[in-house]
């Protein structure tokens, strides 16, 4: 059996070979690669002889997939699944899992803290510091007491209302189906106009898909309060960030913490957010920490052994 894992895990070439032999029986023949894809040709190229591929969030296209004549699993070593071409594994007929839930607690905890960079102006102040200068005009603000609007309560969002009940945070919602678990936190769901208006901070925590596309419009931005702050740690094309950065510059919004953009880093410089006041950005790390990461490696594997033996976990396809 040919086991591609076509890029970086953010694990030691030994620690994936540990988690192989636990999770795998029988002879393998695992091909770890150090370095993403440059293109669809080496994507090819790496892959060829595939079996089983685990990828990360590099784009799996059609063409990649056509192309591979013994693809029969993919593992998708991260919770969306919006760079793969769903349609065309569809159409082969190969199945395909994530890595559901493997970085829920660092997303949650780097969605909060995100609030608190706004709040406290981190980025402005450690320019400042490091120049000599002193706290004068940047006084914070406190989540204490604050209405945090989460968008979405899956697991991030219950895990981020779940810290944010820690903080004292007054939690208001928005989300496709209700959950009891919510409601017994005393988390008040709403309209998605009302989240935005009403809330002190609005957090995203939905999926990419046709739906959710500009979910969070130039309209709902428009009517949140002068005084509040957006975080995005979701996908990049969910928030309307032309909208956004305008209403950043204009004054009309107090803040913004982005760790997602309408591409994965580099960014480019002339992004519009880039330059908007009261604004920490990120290079896509909100899932990336070492217990995520090792986690997120044990669920790739588990992935393919339920697929070998025939009860499949975290199905996508």
């Amino acid at each position: 059996m040919n086991i591609v894992i076509v890029e970086p895990l953010g694990i030691s070439r030994e620690t994936i070979k540990a988690i192989a032999s636990e999770k795998l029986s029988g002879e393998l023949d695992l091909k770890v690669f150090e370095t993403p894809p440059e293109n669809d040709e080496e994507y090819i190229s790496r892959c060829r002889k595939a079996d089983i591929l685990i990828i990360a969030n590099s784009p799996l296209r059609r063409r990649v997939i056509e192309a591979l004549p013994n693809l029969k699993f993919i593992s998708v070593a991260f919770t969306g699944v919006d760079h793969v071409d769903l349609d065309a594994c569809r159409e082969k007929g190969i199945p395909v899992s994530n890595c559901a839930g493997y970085s829920t607690p660092a997303v949650a905890e780097l969605a909060i803290g995100l609030m608190i960079s706004v709040y406290r102006h981190f980025s402005v102040c450690d320019k400042i510091t490091r120049a000599g200068g002193t706290r004068a005009g940047h006084i914070g603000r406190e989540l204490k007491g604050k209405t945090l609007g989460i968008v979405g309560t899956g697991a991030i969002g219950m895990e981020t209302a779940a810290l944010a009940k820690a903080f004292g945070m007054n939690i208001i919602a928005y989300s496709r189906s209700k959950r009891n678990e919510a409601e017994n936190m005393g988390i008040v769901y709403k309209s998605l106009s009302d989240v935005f208006s009403q809330s002190d901070i609005v957090t995203i925590h939905v999926p990419l898909n046709e739906k959710t596309v500009k979910l969070a419009s130039k309209e709902l931005i428009d009517s949140m309060k002068p005084t509040a702050v957006l975080i995005n740690t979701a996908r990049g094309p969910i928030v309307d960030n032309k909208a956004l950065a305008d209403a950043l510059k204009d004054g009309r919004l107090s803040g913004a913490g982005i760790d997602v953009f309408e591409m994965e880093p580099p960014i480019p410089s002339n992004h519009p957010l880039f330059d908007a006041p009261n604004t920490t950005v990120l290079p896509h790390v909100a899932f990336a920490t070492k217990e995520a990461l090792e986690r997120r490696a044990v669920i790739a594997f588990e992935n393919i052994s339920g697929h070998l033996g025939e009860k499949r976990i975290n199905i996508i396809l």
